[in-house]
Order: C-alpha cells, then structure tokens, then sequence
C-alpha cells in the first residue's frame, strides 16, 4: 500500500513539474536575451516565447537572430504605416525613413553579430535614435494617424530593449 501510494505520488508530481520542464528547457535561449534587455523582463520573455522562431531556437545566436528579425518585422510594418499616414500629412514622411532607417540598422546588426558583436550592439542602440526622432517628429499632433505613429513607436522602443538585449548576449 506504501510502495502504491509513493508511486502515485511521483506520477502526479511528475505530471505537475513536467510543463515547468518544457518550458524553462524552450526559454532557456532566450533568457540571456531578457536579462539583457534594457526594458521589461516580461514583456521579454512573453514576447519572445510567443514568437516561434525564437522560442524553437537552439541555441542564444538563433534566438538572438529570430529576436533582430521580429523587430525588424515590426519596424517595417510601422514604415509602410507612416509611408501610408504621409499621403495625408507629408510631416510623417520623416517618420516613415526613421523606421526605415531601424530596419536597415538592424540588418546591419544582424549581419554583424557573428563577426563584430559590439558593432552590432551599436547598430541596434543607433534604434533608440529613430524612436525618438519619430517622437518629435509627431509632437503632440492629435489626429488619429499621429496617435498610432506614437503607440507604434512606444513599442517600437520595447522591440528595441529586446533587439539590444540580443546583441548584449552575444558578446556586444
């Protein structure tokens, strides 16, 4: 009866703890990433583990990869956006190349992080810059186009802590 009730014991702790496993196993590359980062550690983590190819990753270079690659993602998204928001208001032409600008920056980077980490490192810092400059650019412009230009650059600035955090975990 002891012997029984001991191995139900392990099965079902096993059953608990085994999700626990998987999951610090598939964050494992990733976790270099978020204690890089400059920004949020959750938001790190969730975003990442939420993004199949970093989350697959088998090693921190591929997550690293996969984390330049999603930012970049965003940033083009946020260029076609403003490219769009500037035929109505020609100021948010400037912040169309700005997200361009993040885009071709962490190419750059992403070329870079094998042989010149800290290059990277500098590429993906050189981001802040864009955000910023996409932030005075709109001002306190209160049209609709305006407001989104600046919530997609307040995320932006998260992707950018995360890119950052990747280049850090490779030696940058």
């Amino acid at each position: 009866m002891m012997a029984s009730s001991s191995l139900i014991f392990g099965v079902v702790s096993l059953a608990v703890l085994l999700p626990f496993f998987s999951l610090s196993a598939s964050g494992s590359y990733i976790d270099p990433i978020c204690s890089n980062s400059r920004g949020d550690k959750a938001f790190c983590v969730k975003t990442l583990s939420a993004y199949p190819p970093a989350a697959s990753a088998n090693s921190t270079f591929q997550a690293a990869v996969a984390t330049l690659r999603l930012v970049m993602s965003y940033a083009n998204k946020s260029a076609d956006f403003a490219g769009t928001a500037a035929k109505e208001n020609p100021k948010l032409k400037e912040c169309q190349d700005a997200f361009v600008d993040i885009t071709r920056n962490l190419m750059g980077a992403t070329a870079e992080l094998t042989e010149d980490p800290e290059s990277a490192n500098y590429d993906a810092m050189i981001c802040y810059d864009n955000t910023k400059l996409v932030e005075e650019l709109v001002g306190k412009n209160k049209d609709k186009a305006s407001k989104t230009i600046i919530a997609m650059t307040a995320m932006m600035s998260k992707l950018v802590d995360l890119a950052v955090g990747a280049t850090i975990a490779i030696g940058g």
